[in-house]
Order: C-alpha cells, then sequence, then structure tokens
C-alpha cells in the first residue's frame, strides 16, 4: 500500500473516531458544530500523531514530483535534438 494511501487512511480513521467520541458526549450543540469540532481536534492529532506517515507520504510524492520532471526534461532534450537532457543545442 502505498504511503499517500496509508496516510490519509489514517486521517480519515482519526476523524471518524474523534467525530464518533463528539457525537457521543450528550452537549446541547448541534450536529454540524460538533463535526466542525472534529475535524479541527483531528487535525491537530493527527499534526502529532501521524508524523511518520506524512513524511513518507511527502516523500513518495517528492518522488513522482522529481521522476515527472526528469522525463519532461529528456522529452524536451529529444525533442530539441540534443543528446543530453540540459545541453543547448548550438548550431
Amino acid at each position: 500500500m502505498s504511503p499517500f494511501l496509508k496516510y490519509t487512511l489514517a486521517r480519515l480513521g482519526l476523524f471518524v473516531a474523534v467525530a464518533a467520541a463528539t457525537l457521543a458526549v450528550p452537549l446541547d450543540v448541534s450536529v454540524p458544530l460538533k463535526l466542525m469540532i472534529a475535524v479541527l481536534v483531528s487535525a491537530v492529532l493527527a499534526f502529532f500523531l501521524l508524523r511518520g506517515l506524512r513524511e513518507e507520504a511527502s516523500v513518495q510524492v517528492v518522488g513522482a514530483a522529481q521522476r515527472r520532471t526528469e522525463k519532461r526534461d529528456r522529452l524536451r532534450a529529444a525533442l530539441n535534438g540534443d543528446d543530453e537532457p540540459g545541453a543547448a543545442k548550438t548550431d
């Protein structure tokens, strides 16, 4: 399973757990307000509890961006007739 998917599912699970706890508390507050509070609380908890998963997902996203950039540079070089990416064609 990809790190990005694991992080997304962990965030969703954390929100569901906090929302369930918030909705179970017998307060005289509307359901949408309780859900908004659950969003904020789960975001703060995720910042601390899911640091490792977030870093793994970040590494995956950065790696994908670098691969796309390298592929784009190789394609540009091939279209320009250059032997190496980044080499300027001099005629």
